[in-house]
């Protein structure tokens, strides 16, 4: 089976289950010859969804035959083996899907399809429960208490439930996976399916001024009936944000983060890791490529973006790709993963850091990050970090650990030496929160009132309804903003909303 007729058949599936026919889907996938991976995980999923755990069972392990590191399909075949009540079996998926993770807090797998989230903690949580099963009560509370390391606010609650629960050996509930997401394949690939026509329908053109000679047709521009027309601009201008690099060599990916490139290739670096990985943007896809199979591309702004939106097959400024034999390829170390990639590069600049500098990652209501001098003082720092919020320095409250206390608060009498000292390859993370302004008003967030729905085309954007209320995180562009909505968060045009009156939000 080519795999356009794979691509539509796939599309088709994910289409029925939004219409809430699984038996429909169901058989399209099936029908699929040669599924990969991602489509080997949706039929589990939609097995699972049936109640069906022995067929869900074999596609799961199919999933992970054909991509050993795909973390969610061990999640979810730890799930169904949790089901069948084969716990040893069970607690074996969940630690190789938290192995998976490679100490990283997540995997957000929007950029690969799947609007999901894997939580370190919620791998946790499920091995605790798995151990509890098999009458190991003290492993439950081991794993537990190490899910705390990896907690985000959210997860808080429900991990200091399961630990009482432990507490008095009593079995707690399981983190399942939500229902109806999966894996959907690639829109910009989806969008091709179809036949296009480029000239379009011919429309007469005429003009009332005299001097206007013009006569001809002009192409049928297409038409929003509920709303305004979003912007197709956000990617090139994030891909802007990078550094352009000609490929040298090509690089085959073996983890579901890496991106595959070959000679030639024109990339985008976003973020380069102390480890010789690089983040960046080819082709609309994001991902990792080893640094030292790359080289620095020097061409203007203008024949930049020319290169961007001709897919990267201009000459101007490239080398030769080597024919040699490829570099080694550099050992993976934890800090720099494709799921560090956020949907506002604009993020980026600040984290491409020459090799003398400091990097600190911010945890605020989103995470961004900041370049410092070593050894800088607190005003520098607080002063990076206002700017990047668009706030005060005296609004702003750093600290070394989500919870600001006395110990863990950095303040311009802190002795800076210490703070550093905390950092691991030139690497640091603060937390960050909001107090009152020099004024006494307290800061409110921004929040936004959806006037049109927005559906997502890519896994960056967010969802939403006519009349939802959305909170703003950051400023793309002037077309594009940043927001989260009922948990979820992404990039949407600025013309689909209108700010909320502060009134209003009290």
């Amino acid at each position: 089976m080519s795999f356009v007729d794979t691509l539509r058949q796939w599309h088709e599936a994910v289409n029925w289950v939004d219409r809430r026919d699984l038996s429909e889907a169901l058989r399209i996938f099936l029908s699929i010859r040669e599924p990969n991976s991602k489509i080997c995980f949706d039929i589990g999923c939609l097995h699972l969804l049936n109640q069906d755990l022995d067929a869900a069972e074999k596609a799961f392990d199919c999933s992970i035959g054909k991509d050993e590191h795909l973390a969610v399909a061990f999640f979810q075949r730890g799930i169904t083996f949790y089901r069948k009540k084969r716990y040893e079996e069970s607690l074996a998926d969940f630690q190789h899907s938290f192995k998976t993770l490679r100490g990283n807090q997540l995997i957000d797998y929007k950029a690969l399809g799947l609007r999901y989230k894997l939580y370190a903690c919620d791998v946790l949580h499920n091995m605790a429960l798995a151990e509890a099963q098999l009458g190991n009560w003290e492993k439950a509370q081991e794993d537990l208490v190490k899910a705390l390391d990896y907690k985000t606010e959210a997860k808080l609650n429900i991990i200091d439930r399961a630990l009482q629960s432990t507490l008095k050996q009593k079995l707690f509930k399981v983190v399942e996976f939500p229902s109806m997401v999966l894996f959907k394949p690639n829109q910009h690939y989806v969008a091709e399916l179809g036949k296009k026509d480029y000239l379009g329908k011919a429309k007469v053109v005429s003009s009332v001024v005299p001097q206007d000679n013009f006569s001809g047709f002009a192409p049928l521009q297409p038409q929003v009936v509920d709303g305004p027309a979003s912007p197709k601009e956000p990617e090139v201008l994030r891909a802007l944000e990078g550094e352009p690099h000609t490929v040298l060599f090509e690089f085959v990916p073996a983890t579901s983060d890496e991106l595959a490139v070959v000679p030639g290739n024109i990339v985008f670096v976003l973020q380069k890791g102390a480890d010789n990985w690089a983040s960046v943007i080819f082709n609309e896809r994001r991902g990792l490529v080893p640094y030292n199979f790359l080289e620095r591309l020097e061409i203007s702004l203008a024949s930049k973006q020319n290169e961007y939106l001709d897919g990267g097959n201009h000459d101007q400024g490239s080398r030769t790709p080597e024919s040699g034999p490829p570099p080694t390829r550099p050992e993976r170390k934890q800090g720099l993963t494709g799921s560090d990639i956020s949907c506002g590069d604009t993020q980026h600049k600040d984290a491409q850091s020459t090799d003398n500098s400091y990097t600190v990652k911010v945890r605020f209501t989103f995470n961004f990050a900041v370049s410092v001098p070593p050894g800088s003082p607190y005003a520098m720092l607080v002063e990076k970090i206002s700017k990047k919020l668009k706030l005060p320095p005296t609004a702003i409250t750093l600290s070394l650990t989500s919870e600001a206390d006395e110990q863990s608060v950095i303040s311009a009498d802190t002795e800076m030496e210490s703070v550093w000292s905390h950092a691991n390859g030139r690497r640091i993370t603060l937390w960050c929160n909001t107090k009152e302004k020099t004024d006494g008003e307290a800061h409110d967030e921004i929040h936004l009132v959806a006037l049109h729905s927005f559906e997502s085309s890519n896994p960056e954007d967010l969802t939403f309804h006519e009349g939802d209320t959305i909170t703003l995180l950051s400023t793309v562009n002037e077309d594009w903003l940043e927001g989260q909505c009922h948990g979820n968060t992404g990039i949407f045009p600025a013309s689909f909303v209108r700010e909320v009156p502060v009134n209003s939000q009290q």
